[in-house]
């Protein structure tokens, strides 16, 4: 994110009437406050990934990932098959329009392109999220009122 970036978002943010925002993103941290007259901007950057943490010594990052690669190789070879439905914002995950209506779709559930899946609030505006593909709905990998990131997995369809 370069600096122009960062100040859209401030101009974004002041004219939006919203208190405080927070982005988190992989190397830096954004949070933007703002007051009566003053916005408040405080960016931190992490350090990369890469780099060894302290206070765990004698602890080696590589069998960690060869543990984790070893027990997901079923599911990715089972689900390499399924599309994924993902977030097009950072936002609160809703499965249905409204607390009294029945969810958008659910597991089983024959889509086609264009149909509303779910709604992401994001900054009290609900965003329809709209399917890309049709298919069938294999699995929701969020549970209703859940926060979700950008572009996280929120649904598997099966396209056959």
């Amino acid at each position: 994110m370069d600096l122009k970036d960062i100040q859209n978002l401030i101009k974004f943010v002041s004219k939006s009437g919203a208190s405080e925002v927070k982005l988190e993103m992989e190397d830096i941290k954004i949070t933007i406050k703002t007051g009566s007259e003053k916005t408040e901007t405080t960016i931190v950057q992490q350090a990369p990934m890469g780099m060894p943490q302290m206070g765990m010594p004698g602890q080696v990052a590589a069998p960690v990932h060869a543990q984790e690669a070893g027990s997901g190789a079923n599911v990715v070879a089972e689900e390499s098959k399924f599309i994924e439905i993902t977030s097009p914002i950072i936002g609160t995950f809703y499965r249905k329009p409204s607390p009294d209506k029945p969810v958008f779709v659910k597991v089983g559930d024959t889509i086609e392109a264009g149909d509303t899946v779910c709604i992401i609030e994001a900054m009290k505006l609900f965003n329809e999220v709209e399917s890309e593909v049709s298919g069938k709905i294999v699995k929701v990998l969020i549970e209703d009122s859940s926060p979700v990131e950008f572009d996280q997995p929120l649904f598997l369809i099966d396209p056959s």
